[in-house]
């Protein structure tokens, strides 16, 4: 019930520089028990921005009125990874050993919040359900890990239903409270992704 709402949303984005560097973010009105609407939306090119500095934005917004205030920083950050499952950094000893050096008990107190890491390896997914209506009982399944506001996901399998991906996904914990997400979707490019099926998974049972 606001035109001038205010988020203070903080969001991790990983940049890798052979996908490019612009940022597309919509604003939506949410309405329950049907769709929500459409106000606006604006690109941010950080090809433009200079690293290890914060840029306070105002966009205005495209397709609507208004405008979003962001804070931008560019900055290197400990890596969070994609790689095939055919390359496994663990088994590389030249990784491991920084690993092992890196959450060593004399680095304890270098840095407070990188508390370890967590490495997923998604393999497959089995008889999901089927959402191409012209599809003959297909999806296009892909899927997508989260980790707080760490959001990485694989390529899609076009038309299956038992996709198999092979990825690694590697994250940085912050916090050992923290609940990883695996979300698959089903690629739809004339509107948004249909929900084919999550798990969620504390890591403190891991």
């Amino acid at each position: 019930k606001t035109l001038n709402p205010q988020w203070r949303e903080q969001f991790d984005f990983h940049l890798y520089e052979e996908r490019g560097g612009i940022i597309d973010i919509t604003v939506w009105d949410k309405d329950v028990g049907k769709r929500d609407d459409f106000i606006g939306r604006c690109q941010v090119d950080l090809s433009t921005l200079s690293k290890e500095q914060t840029h306070k934005m105002e966009m205005p917004l495209e397709e609507g009125e208004g405008y979003l205030v962001l804070l931008v920083t560019l900055t290197a950050s400990a890596a969070v990874t994609i790689s095939d499952l055919s390359i496994n950094s663990l088994e590389d000893q030249k990784e491991r050993e920084e690993i092992l050096k890196r959450y060593s008990p004399l680095m304890m107190f270098h840095n407070i919040s990188d508390v370890g890491f967590l490495q997923v390896k998604v393999i497959r997914a089995e008889a999901l359900m089927a959402a191409d209506v012209t599809g003959k009982g297909k999806s296009d399944p892909f899927c997508v890990v989260e980790l707080n506001n760490d959001r990485l996901l694989t390529h899609t399998v076009y038309k299956n239903l038992n996709p198999e991906w092979n990825k690694i996904f590697t994250f940085n914990i912050k916090d050992i409270h923290s609940v990883l997400e695996v979300t698959v979707y089903d690629e739809d490019r004339d509107r948004s992704a249909d929900f084919l099926g999550k798990v969620a998974i504390p890591l403190l049972s891991v």
